[in-house]
């Protein structure tokens, strides 16, 4: 899946939300309230804009591509419940968000990046698959080298990790173990699901 490469700052501030975390991104963030652009229309977007904006939010966050979220999207549908938060919680439980809520990075690239070079472990063997699927019971834990492993504690050292109920973190021994699924609270992103849903189902 291709993954967005461009202004990370122009994306927080085109969404009004801080979906990507690095330094310069939150920064122009809080320093603007308007969209990117020299000259900015004033008008108010569709309905079908704003559910656009909240589709984007969504895929930018978790860094999804198109057919990947309608993929997650067809998954959820076929079961019962909230479709919007079934879809949340589906890329909550994703491998490169779990590290990254844990602390063992301070942004969703990284993380994305730390699994796709091999770093972790899930129950003793190494996944490069940022999507991975995590479920009950499941260990993750960066690979047994030294040199990732000072990386890592460096990182955590200065990070503020989230508290997760459905996840334990142990910082010495930089593994993360996964005790349930995760539920309503514990989304991280504020979107509007049931417009996406919407959207999607158009």
């Amino acid at each position: 899946m291709a993954r967005y490469t461009g202004p990370k700052a122009r994306v927080n501030r085109r969404l009004g939300t801080l979906i990507y975390e690095t330094a310069g991104a939150a920064r122009a963030l809080d320093r603007r309230n308007t969209p990117p652009g020299m000259h900015v229309r004033g008008r108010r977007p569709s309905n079908y804009g704003m559910a656009l904006m909240e589709k984007q939010k969504i895929k930018h966050y978790y860094g999804l591509g198109e057919r990947q979220l309608r993929r997650y999207f067809d998954a959820v549908g076929r079961k019962a419940g909230n479709t919007g938060e079934l879809l949340l919680l589906m890329c909550e439980r994703r491998l490169d968000n779990v590290v990254r809520r844990v602390g063992f990075t301070k942004t969703r690239p990284q993380a994305r990046q730390g699994v796709a070079h091999g770093h972790f472990r899930v129950n003793g063997v190494k996944v490069t698959k940022p999507s991975y699927m995590l479920r009950p019971g499941d260990i993750v834990e960066v690979r047994d080298r030294e040199n990732l492993k000072n990386v890592y504690r460096g990182v955590i050292a200065n990070a503020a990790p989230d508290a997760l109920d459905w996840v334990t973190f142990d910082s010495e021994n930089l593994k993360a173990t996964i005790l349930g699924l995760p539920g309503p609270s514990d989304i991280s992103l504020p979107v509007d699901a049931n417009a996406v849903v919407e959207f999607l189902s158009r």
